[in-house]
């Protein structure tokens, strides 16, 4: 397996068993001399390769890109082909930059430019347009399984959408590409991490979520770490990892044990893989522009209010004395009494007596629990009892219990009274509350079924208080040290849904209800001031302050300004980001790569033999020291594996043909120095991504032409051949790339060629034109579909919302984002060629094209038309038999159109944006049908 000689090739490893001690020893010592790991290129220690003293007269060789293609040309006895016309190279340039064609206004500068720096400056301009890191960002995007749902049956939706922004605004600036890479990583990981550095890390998390009901949450969690293992294997070192889920790899130097050991690096979150929740902690909560300026305006307007409340406070306070005496005099005689607790108890909890003599329970949550409370009753009639359930910044979003909800189940309350030995059962005959959760009525706590209660959950976390009033059968006659001993049973088979802090008031008249007398106030009250507690003043204060009219309507504008901060401040978008929990959490070698086949073999977080340690040395790394192990200058992967893949962008194959697998089984490549070179330049200047780009499209190998010129071979006789038929996968890039352009291109191409691109940058995903039923068919109804309107359908395919199950309908050729992709696909299929003709974003921007065209009033004639749509379309003027060609078209159109304008309305009504209904329906669709002709010429859908 390893060493260039072939007599020393040691057998490769069973893919049931791990390298011996002694196999590792010789890998070990193999590897320090210097050996390769058979013809395993990509291995070896990068060093940037002499750049070859090559030319040919012909061309202008002043990019070492150039010297490195050339000599491998001239060892084929082959040449470089001309540089390509200006049309074609603006275009080109334009589309590989910005994924945009240039406008008319750009073409005819290039044009009229005679400088020798008229293309570098086009370079330069393209490189600083926004435009360029939205077109870098889509093969992100892919690699990074981007999406704007979780995937799986419930696809439910997600907000990484902050992510996506964050990844173009990082192009834009030129971040360099070990800090992107390390920030995405691990920036949760760097020292006083920022916001961003955080939010950068959504990359590891935009995996899919599976949140159906029969998954394990261990299961989930796995396979989230295996993601995030592999997804790192393949951007950053090219290699296959996930062949050792389950044994050795067959073909690169990597066991199971190593694979492991990657994924320790990934298996410290505190993800438990439980439920399907899109915003799974630890996330980050994004307040946008937008938002941040609502709440600017709301905390502005708060302000206002608050300083109102305090001038019209200061105006009320001097008369509370008088107030509290009045109330005194007025409100003596009440239907209700608190009780004060005199013994409480709970079977698993622990009870606390409160100064507003409110019980409350505390420590261990438990399941389901029994209190017990012991009252002392004042001498007198007694008609039965008010149980109020009371809120407390202890109990679940400061609700009534510690439940998922804050909701209670009271499953039965029982009263009796006890005076001395003698206790005497109370039976309630009726009651009544203030709210009843549909068959949880509140009779339901009477009954003497443990299975039924009371409960007031209102479809949304509990955010008030409630009380019920127990009516006795008879009134009872209470003597002088009498206690009322009451048990409150919370026996529901809803975890957890036990009172939180409840009172309990006694009822001394028959007509004590709901809507009795504030026996609270009138409690703190009786106390003297100078032995009131904080909690009794401020409600005395507050319940005076709500008599004012004024006041009160100031307290439910503030009320109201709150409420909307909360919603303002809720619709902040929730990013999942990476973080470490403080256990360390052990991992094993899983058989068979099963999350229940664990073995009893751990690993630790260290890199594999056969590549260099570069790492802290500590069995303890994180993922910050793989992050730094990977852009490390001893690594010899990254930089090789990065280039190639930017390689790729610009000539729609790298360097690499096999971009996704630099091991034993990739392409060899045929310009491996270039490769090198590419690679040690990159890393030597700062991973600086503009600098290569413009490097790459710089040279004459970027600008030469796509067409294939002939050749003469001499093999015996002499023949002719054409470059195609020497090299027909242009692997010695003696031409220029021709492709397909990729679906989402071709859309923002129409979109910018009629003039109806918006161009606004990042923002939350939108909902452009799809075919009615899709979504709902895929997911038996459960997902509705709603396309926006205006603007936003003509935003760019970057922003469109990504149902990671039913991609958007118009991408035919894109990864499905369900997995890390980094080698695109181009597709020619009839399907797309029917898409492109008749789906409504094409067709619409074909007959918005043609009305610009018509409207265009230095636009006088059908010649001058024409050529601005060649232009516009295709970069260039037509040729005078192509524009003879399309004006007869237009002609023939208009004329069949002035016999049916039914169809030419038909045609012109295609899409949201309206026509212009003073246009000669007719002609209008002839130009719109010709606009759409020439937008599905090979040319326009091709990148030459």
């Amino acid at each position: 397996v390893l060493s260039s000689d072939p007599d020393e090739m040691m057998p490769p490893p069973d893919s049931n068993r791990l390298l011996s001690a002694a196999e590792k020893a010789v890998l070990k010592s193999w590897i320090e001399s210097g050996a390769k790991w058979g013809k395993h290129w990509s291995f070896e220690p990068l060093k940037s390769p002499a750049i070859p003293d090559v030319s040919f007269s012909e061309f202008a060789v002043h990019n070492p890109i150039d010297t490195f293609v050339q000599e491998k040309l001239a060892e084929k006895k082959l040449r470089p082909s001309q540089q390509a016309d200006r049309y074609t190279l603006l275009r080109r340039v334009t589309l590989d930059l910005t994924g945009l064609p240039p406008t008319p206004g750009e073409v005819r500068d290039f044009l009229s430019d005679d400088s020798d720096g008229a293309y570098e400056k086009v370079v330069e301009r393209l490189l600083s347009s926004s435009a360029y890191g939205e077109r870098m960002a889509w093969n992100w995007l892919d690699a990074a399984r981007y999406a704007d749902t979780n995937g799986y049956q419930g696809d439910n939706e997600r907000t990484m959408w902050p992510w996506r922004d964050w990844v173009v605004d990082a192009f834009n600036s030129n971040m360099p590409f070990d800090q992107f890479s390390t920030m995405q990583l691990a920036g949760d990981l760097l020292p006083n991490a920022t916001f961003d550095e955080r939010l950068a890390t959504g990359f590891c998390r935009n995996h899919m979520i599976n949140g159906e009901g029969g998954r394990i949450p261990e299961e989930n969690r796995v396979d989230y770490v295996m993601d995030m293992s592999e997804t790192m294997g393949t951007v950053w070192l090219g290699l296959t990892l996930n062949c050792c889920r389950c044994h050795d790899h067959k073909y690169d130097p990597l066991t199971q044990e190593e694979y492991y050991q990657f994924f320790a690096f990934f298996n410290q979150t505190p993800v438990t893989g439980a439920g399907g929740d899109p915003q799974t902690a630890p996330n980050l909560e994004v307040q946008t522009a937008d938002i941040k300026q609502q709440l600017k305006d709301v905390q502005k307007r708060l302000a206002a209010t608050d300083q109102s409340i305090a001038e019209r406070k200061a105006h009320l306070l001097p008369q509370l004395s008088n107030w509290e005496k009045q109330q005194l005099a007025d409100k003596s005689d009440r239907g209700w009494e608190i009780l004060s607790a005199k013994k409480m108890d709970a079977a698993h909890q622990s009870l606390r007596l409160l100064d507003d003599l409110s019980v409350l329970a505390e420590g261990n949550n438990a399941a389901n629990d029994t209190y017990i409370v012991e009252y002392s009753l004042p001498v007198g009639p007694l008609t039965g009892v008010r149980l109020d359930a009371l809120r407390h910044e202890s109990m679940t979003k400061n609700g009534l219990a510690r439940s998922d909800s804050g909701n209670f189940v009271l499953t039965e309350i029982e009263c009796r009274i006890r005076q001395g030995e003698k206790e005497t059962s109370l039976k309630i005959a009726s009651a009544e509350a203030t709210f009843e959760q549909g068959d949880l009525k509140i009779t339901k706590a009477f009954d003497g079924d443990a299975g039924s209660g009371w409960a007031v959950y209102e479809g949304r976390p509990v955010d008030r208080e409630h009380a019920a009033v127990f009516h006795f059968d008879h009134v009872a006659d209470v003597a002088a040290d009498s206690m009322l001993v009451v048990t409150l049973r919370h026996d529901s088979p809803h975890q957890f849904h036990n009172l939180g802090r409840f009172r309990l008031s006694a009822g001394k008249t028959a007509d004590a209800g709901l809507s009795g007398g504030n026996e609270v106030l009138l409690a703190d009250l009786k106390v003297p001031d100078q032995n009131r507690s904080q909690e009794q003043r401020q409600r005395i204060q507050d319940q005076f302050l709500a008599g004012d009219q004024k006041f009160t309507v100031l307290q439910q504008n503030r009320n109201e300004l709150v409420k909307q901060r909360s919603s303002i401040l809720k619709s902040a978008p929730k990013v999942m980001v990476m973080a470490d929990q403080e256990k360390w959490r052990p991992t094993f070698v899983l058989n068979r790569g099963l999350y229940n086949d664990v073995t009893d073999r751990e690993v630790s977080t260290i890199t594999p033999l056969s590549l260099p340690d570069v790492t802290s040395g500590s069995e303890r790394n994180n993922r910050l020291d793989l992050a730094r192990w990977l852009m490390s200058d001893g690594h010899p992967l990254t930089a090789r594996v990065t280039v190639n893949r930017f390689w790729q962008q610009f000539f729609g194959t790298g360097l690499v043909k096999t971009t996704e697998d630099f091991g034993v089984q990739a392409e060899y490549p045929e310009q491996k120095d270039l490769l090198d070179w590419l690679a040690a330049d990159f890393r030597g200047n700062g991973w600086d991504i503009k600098r290569l780009i413009r490097t790459i499209v710089s040279s004459h190998t970027y600008r030469q032409s796509s067409e294939i010129h002939q050749l003469t071979v001499a093999s015996g006789n002499s023949v002719s051949l054409n470059l195609f038929d020497i090299d027909p996968g242009n692997r010695l890039l003696a031409r220029a790339s021709r492709f397909r352009m990729p679906a989402w291109m071709l859309r923002d191409q129409a979109l910018a060629v009629s003039g109806l691109l918006n161009d606004q940058v990042g923002g939350p995903p939108i909902n452009t034109y799809q075919p009615p039923g899709v979504w709902e068919e895929a997911t038996f109804g459960n997902k509705k579909y709603f396309q926006d309107s205006g603007d936003k359908l003509y935003r760019r395919s970057l922003y469109i919302f990504w149902r990671r199950i039913i991609a958007p309908t118009m991408f035919f050729d894109n990864a499905s984002r369900q997995s890390c992709t980094v080698k695109p696909s181009h597709t020619n299929t009839p399907l797309h060629s029917l898409l492109t003709f008749n789906e409504t974003q094409y067709v619409e921007a074909a007959r918005t094209l043609a009305e610009r065209l018509l409207q265009n009033d230095t636009l006088t004639t059908d010649e001058v038309r024409m050529e601005d749509a060649f232009l516009r379309i295709l970069s260039r003027p037509p040729s005078q038999p192509e524009l003879q060609v399309m004006l007869n078209g237009v002609n023939r159109s208009a004329a069949e159109y002035s016999l049916d304008l039914t169809a030419a309305v038909e045609l012109l009504s295609v899409g949201d944006s309206p026509r212009n209904e003073t246009l000669d329906p007719a002609k209008y669709a002839a130009w719109a049908s010709a606009c759409l002709t020439l937008m599905n010429t090979d040319e326009a859908l091709n990148r030459e």
